[in-house]
């Protein structure tokens, strides 16, 4: 498929930046080796790490197509990075040769968007409990009341929008709380009424 496509092949070396915020998406960039994170920068200065992106995975591809098509976030290297660049144009003529192709697409915009719904969930809690809170009760659903954690403490501060020693912080004190219990990997939530009080309540 790629011989019937027009397309690079660009190295990046570690923090260099791929892309800024802004800057209209006129390529698919897929990262073939190495790793990127997508920063934004708030109206107070602070920097927040939306996520950390490896290869085999696309940049914005939300953000191929229709009128704002602009870089959300600016993109640097974490490490030594190779990325493929193809115009949209060409990337456009791909989707109509091949059907699989256009599914995976599809459903790749269709995470990124429920991501970013979850993401703006987290933002719109004023407190880290809230935060915590809301995502145990979002991973365990109504019928558990256990949760194994996949993220480290790392990614879920990233996450949240917070500091890894503000999220152990959180945790400590829902322990003592008897809020959840810890061991290991798994969370087990002791009070799903009092975590329920406090998103309702933030």
């Amino acid at each position: 498929m790629l011989k019937k496509i027009h397309f690079q092949i660009k190295s990046y070396s570690k923090d260099e930046i791929v892309v800024v915020a802004g800057e209209p998406v006129l390529n698919l960039h897929i990262i073939i080796s190495g790793s990127v994170r997508g920063e934004m920068i708030d109206y107070s200065g602070k920097t927040i790490k939306i996520e950390d992106i490896e290869a085999p995975k696309p940049l914005a591809t939300a953000f191929l197509f229709g009128q704002e098509n602009k870089f959300p976030v600016t993109v640097t290297a974490n490490n030594e990075t190779k990325i493929l660049t193809m115009p949209v144009a060409e990337f456009l003529k791909m989707l109509q040769l091949n059907t699989p192709i256009l599914r995976n697409y599809l459903n790749s915009i269709s995470s990124r968007a429920q991501f970013l719904s979850q993401k703006l969930h987290f933002l719109s809690f004023k407190t880290i409990k809230g935060k915590v809170a809301h995502f145990l009760l979002q991973q365990a659903g109504d019928r558990f009341h256990s949760v194994e954690l996949k993220n480290t403490q790392q990614q879920l501060a990233d996450l949240f929008g917070v500091t890894r020693p503000s999220l152990a912080r959180v945790f400590g004190e829902m322990q003592k709380e008897e809020l959840i219990k810890i061991e290991n990997k798994t969370v087990t939530l002791l009070d799903k009424k009092t975590l329920n009080e406090l998103i309702n309540n933030v």
